[in-house]
């Protein structure tokens, strides 16, 4: 199938305008202070290029060593491809890709006045990663499944994906802004946002895991627990923000009053 200039577009489009939708959602939840959108954006494009770049790297080695002592395992088990993928999309993909989303919040950590500031900075990398990760799922699905496999594969994945990465890593980003703000350890929210990320995979694993026992409604339910799993996660990150965020606007409001 011939890529044309559209195509691309379309492509572009689909991957990136939810995730960016998603951005201003999330930035205006906070309703004092509000994080300029030129950072914001710096961010999300770090997100969506080094982290996803160092993500596939990070990745590729820790597979490589896992694969070495895994060998073990086969030998004794036999090959299975399935409990490889699922280790890959539980374990190793979760560690990776929230540790090189969360560089981008490190990066910025000196711009975080609010701890609120580090969710919002955390969400604009995760969906920035979402957005390439969704590029490269949904252009595999339109030239391998056509249209309508690309349009299917678009949806689930805005509405699912792209708030996961922005859920689990806002969850690691309140960890740095409280290391910045109050000098505590950010790695337990690391390990949170890392556990939040395994979770989401391992629902969405759940039809290919089992098919075989429950049938097609496998994927059903799978594909439900982790829309609930995303919707959860987002519906928790925004009530933080207007939770942190309601003592400043009272201020300014009673500031407003007394002038």
């Amino acid at each position: 199938m011939a890529l044309q200039i559209l195509d691309i577009v379309i492509l572009l489009a689909a991957a990136f305008v939810p995730s960016l939708v998603y951005l201003i959602w999330i930035r205006n939840t906070e309703r004092s202070g509000r994080e300029p959108y030129p950072r914001l954006l710096r961010i999300f494009a770090y997100g969506a290029v080094i982290s996803v770049v160092l993500a596939v790297m990070i990745e590729a080695v820790l597979m490589m060593l896992i694969n070495v002592n895994f060998q073990r395992v086969t030998d004794v088990l036999g090959h299975n491809p399935s409990l490889e993928s699922l280790l890959l999309a539980v374990v190793v993909a979760p560690f990776a890709e929230e540790l090189t989303k969360s560089i981008a919040v490190l990066r910025n950590r000196r711009f975080i006045s609010e701890l609120e500031d580090g969710i919002v900075f955390g969400a604009a990398a995760g969906l920035g990663f979402a957005a390439t990760e969704n590029l490269l799922y949904e252009s595999n699905a339109y030239f391998s499944g056509g249209a309508q496999a690309f349009i299917a594969t678009a949806v689930i994945r805005s509405l699912s994906s792209a708030l996961l990465h922005a859920s689990s890593t806002s969850v690691v980003g309140l960890g740095i802004a409280r290391s910045a703000r109050q000098k505590k350890s950010w790695l337990p929210y690391y390990f949170a946002g890392v556990f939040m990320h395994g979770i989401f995979n391992l629902a969405a694993s759940f039809g290919s895991l089992s098919e075989s026992q429950l049938g097609p409604s496998a994927y059903l339910i799978g594909l439900a627990a982790a829309f609930a799993i995303a919707a959860v996660g987002i519906s928790m990150v925004r009530a933080k923000i207007r939770e942190l965020d309601g003592p400043q606007v009272r201020y300014r409001r009673q500031r407003s009053v007394i002038r």
